[in-house]
């Protein structure tokens, strides 16, 4: 009987370390109906009994609810003291007072698990010559606790004494779940990247220590994401963890990652799944007896329905909205939950100004406290936001751009910090509703005012873009990212022959998917993006321009702005019906796509073309008509909204043969305009790329001292070192532009694909590219005007001029465009005015752009 209850408890300890509670819960009852058939205890099998029904509490808190948890804890103390005196005993008594401290931690009832932690503390200080194991477990678990009472100082001291200790006496195990809890204690000082370094860490060692754990280590991956702005990212790692979590049955867990997952549907607008899944999460929360989380999940579902509400701006539809959310808030501060407490009256606060409530409002905001240090980005936007509208709503408007200079600052320090291209572009979605409240503010002031358009000017520099601001810093590699790159390589290959061979690929498309993700969280830490530079003065962009002329568009109340910079003046000019333009626009490309195969029937090619030209005239009267009629031969540089990036400018009949640049912001134009100008010309082609556009090598009559890499020789690793250094890469490849990761944008060579990622890693990247035969120029648009893709990440990394293809080109039109491109080149035309000379012969099949300083 002994031996058969021992091995229960002992399977049961394991799937309890494995975060499957509800195996565990299983395994434990069976141990103690076998114990239970004895008359008599004798002392061992009673010590399996304490300890069997210790671990069963804290597995039922976590499947069933706390106050069964505790319960079990109560019956394991009667039983504790049927054991004889001594030192089993003692002990067993320290191990029910620390698993009730745990129980009452997953409650949120933390000054009790603290009292707890510290009452027990001396007793594990005084032990010796042991393994040290409860003391390294109880530093760690206490660390939880301070975290959660926000002192994160106590915290960190506590987990890395329990580090030391754990890799001093061999915890595996424990080494990794504490190397996920600094992850936690990075996220709540705001150091995102080391946050999810110190995550990587831990699921390296729990991949084979504790598989189970792994699920955990993604829900705080996703939270790091979450607070990084990467709403789409966190929705993945989420919709992976919840399958493994719902089948370990561990109901806390479940429900903490639905909260999680209500907060990536907020960031990427879906509301009602947002709803849902906090609705979903409360009810598991009151059903467990946690009041602490399931106010926090009612947290969650409230700010959907005020989302839903401001988004509309229909706030007369839920009057009691905000009372609601102020009672919220009353029961969190009640609870020691301070940060949930004020976005809760923070949200009362916008949603009782869209009521024009005002005074209320303002006596709500009057009892939200001042952020802590701790306090997460996206609270202390909303709170500068809610103190922002407040000023416009009671006529102060220096106020309201005080406070959103003030955050935009702040957001801008936690920008400095993160560690990828994604996560620097991700943090630009908390700002954006600060950043179009200063831009409304300072527009309805500067119709009419040279002073309010180069204001304006100034705050478009300031909220646009910001990722194009950063000088990259020396990349430190990481071999298994390298690792991942190069497997992804090899099965996009695959893929594409099992596709020509008819061959199934859902498997290898799954794999190629995971390591993709996997690249991803390698990227987000493994090397500090980049230097910031500060953002250009209006003075500063005068002094640079010249006599060029800069336009930088911006949308307002349906109508599509422009604030022109022209020989030291600022004047803003209305263009046309937002809307309107943009729709245009997206016919326009459309209509180029279906221009593009070189042998279109004669008739269907008039009809598109006439549509084209209709389309392409529509935009000239809305757009550029009224910026050239001062321009002469001037260069443009036009600094478009995300919707126009797409833009075939050329094709416009006033801009037709006229140099124009596409820069993502005026900063971001100066940067690449100081750049170097030197090195050696890189002519590169890939695999496949039919007729004269696939002969690179006859531009060496062009560049008879360029590098030539093509046929078998022209692999990522070839094409990669030869592009560090040059001064012009002309690259003729198939590629593929990634919307939903822009960063595995790709360009095709031999050996399968070169990514926009690799790219990004250069010490010297090519100070100008130019890419012959794909639409690469593409870009995936992220809050803030982020513009991503291979494109743009070349742009961000250091290279000054891209030249690349917004449409579908024809292998014929392509040929042509890169022969009349290179000769004017060549003799040292600048690029902007050699595009333009180039594409001015048919600008409909030429769909080219000159991205950076032209």
């Amino acid at each position: 009987m002994i031996a058969e209850a021992s091995d229960l408890y002992a399977r049961g300890r394991a799937a309890a370390f494995d975060q499957r509670p509800a195996v565990a819960v299983r395994l434990f009852r069976k141990a103690l109906t076998r114990i239970a058939r004895e008359e008599e205890l004798a002392p061992v099998l009673l010590e399996v009994q304490v300890r069997a029904l210790i671990s069963l509490g804290a597995a039922e808190a976590e499947v069933r609810s706390t106050e069964a948890g505790l319960a079990r804890l109560e019956a394991a103390e009667a039983a504790r003291l049927r054991l004889p005196g001594g030192e089993p005993s003692a002990e067993l008594g320290l191990i029910v007072n620390l698993q009730r401290a745990v129980v009452v931690m997953r409650a949120g009832r933390f000054a009790e698990a603290l009292a707890l932690y510290d009452s027990v503390m001396p007793h594990l200080e005084a032990e010796a010559g042991d393994d040290r194991l409860l003391l390294v477990r109880t530093l760690n678990n206490r660390a939880l606790v301070h975290m959660a009472m926000n002192n994160p100082e106590a915290a960190e001291a506590d987990l890395l004494r329990a580090l030391d200790l754990a890799v001093e006496f061999g915890h595996p195990r424990l080494e990794g779940k504490i190397r996920q809890n600094l992850g936690d204690h990075a996220q709540l000082v705001g150091d995102v990247p080391r946050a999810l370094s110190h995550y990587e860490q831990a699921a390296r060692i729990l991949v084979t220590e504790s598989p189970g754990s792994l699920p955990l280590v993604r829900l705080d991956q996703a939270r790091a994401l979450l607070t990084a702005g990467l709403g789409e990212e966190a929705a993945r790692h989420l919709d992976e963890a919840l399958p493994q979590l719902r089948a370990n049955g561990s109901g806390q867990h479940i429900a903490e990652a639905e909260v999680a997952r209500a907060a990536a549907a907020l960031l990427e607008g879906d509301f009602a799944l947002a709803r849902k899944v906090a609705s979903d999460a409360r009810r598991r929360f009151l059903r467990r007896g946690n009041t602490t989380w399931a106010e926090i999940a009612g947290l969650a579902r409230l700010r959907a329905d005020a989302h839903k509400v401001l988004t509309t701006r229909d706030a007369r539809s839920t009057p009691r909205l905000p009372a609601e959310l102020v009672a919220l808030a009353e029961r969190l501060g009640a609870l020691g939950v301070r940060d949930e407490g004020a976005v809760a009256r923070l949200l009362a606060v916008r949603l009782l100004l869209r009521r024009r409530e005002i005074d209320e409002a303002a006596q709500v905001l009057a009892r939200v406290p001042k952020p802590r240090a701790t306090t997460p980005i996206d609270h202390r936007m909303l709170f500068r936001l809610c103190r922002a509208e407040l000023a416009v709503a009671t006529d102060r408007p220096r106020s309201a751009l005080a406070q959103a200079r003030a955050g935009l600052r702040e957001l801008g320090m936690i920008r400095d910090r993160m560690g990828g291209l994604d996560l620097v572009c991700g943090t630009a979605v908390h700002g954006e509703e600060l950043g179009r409240l200063a831009l409304r503010l300072v527009l309805r002031r500067a119709r009419n005012n040279a002073a309010g358009a180069r204001r304006m000017f100034a705050w478009l520099e300031r909220t646009r873009a910001q990722v194009y601001r950063y000088e990259p810093l020396p990349v430190i590699e990481d071999p298994v990212l390298s690792k991942h790159i190069t497997e992804m390589r090899h099965l996009q290959r695959t893929i594409q022959r099992a596709r020509l061979e008819g061959e199934p690929v859902k498997t290898l498309e799954q794999r190629y998917s995971a390591l993709q993700q996997e690249a991803s969280r390698l990227g987000w830490y493994t090397s500090p993006w980049g230097r910031p530079r500060p953002v250009a003065t209006p003075d500063e962009v005068v002094e640079h321009l010249g006599d060029r002329v800069l336009v930088s568009l911006v949308p307002y109340n349906g109508q599509l702005y422009s604030v022109v910079v022209d020989r030291g003046s600022f004047r803003l000019l209305k263009l046309g019906p937002h809307d309107d333009i943009v729709e245009t626009a997206k016919q326009l490309h459309a209509d180029l796509d279906a221009l593009a195969p070189d042998h279109l029937p004669r008739m269907l090619a008039e009809t598109v073309a006439a549509s084209a030209v209709r389309r392409a005239d529509k935009l000239d009267a809305l757009i550029s008509a009224s910026l050239v009629k001062t321009l002469g031969d001037r260069e443009l540089v036009i600094v478009p909204i995300g919707q126009l990036y797409a833009m075939p400018w050329g094709a416009l009949p006033s801009l037709r043969g006229h140099p124009v640049s596409i820069a993502p912001s005026a900063t971001a134009w100066i940067a690449a305009e100081r750049a170097a100008d030197t090195g050696p010309v890189l002519l590169a082609g890939g695999p496949g790329v039919p007729g004269a556009v696939g002969e690179v090598s006859k531009l060496r009559s062009v560049y008879p001292d360029a590098r030539l890499v093509e046929g078998t020789d022209a692999t990522s690793a070839t094409v990669l070192q030869a592009l560090d250094g040059t001064r012009l890469a002309h690259l003729v490849a198939h590629g593929a532009h990634e919307p939903a990761n822009a960063l595995f944008s790709r360009l095709e060579l031999v050996d399968g694909p070169l990514f926009a990622h690799e790219t990004a890693r250069l010490a010297r990247p090519p100070a100008r590219v130019v890419l012959a035969a794909c639409e690469l120029a593409m870009s995936h648009i992220r809050p803030g005007e982020e513009a991503l893709g291979f494109a743009g990440t070349l742009l961000a990394s250091g290279s000054h001029t891209v030249i690349g293809a917004v449409a579908r080109v024809g292998d014929r039109a392509a040929a042509d465009t890169m022969a009349d491109l290179h000769r004017r080149l060549a003799v040292g035309t600048p690029p902007a005015l050699a595009l333009a000379e180039a594409i001015a012969v048919d600008p409909l099949r030429r769909p080219f752009v000159c991205l950076g300083a032209g």
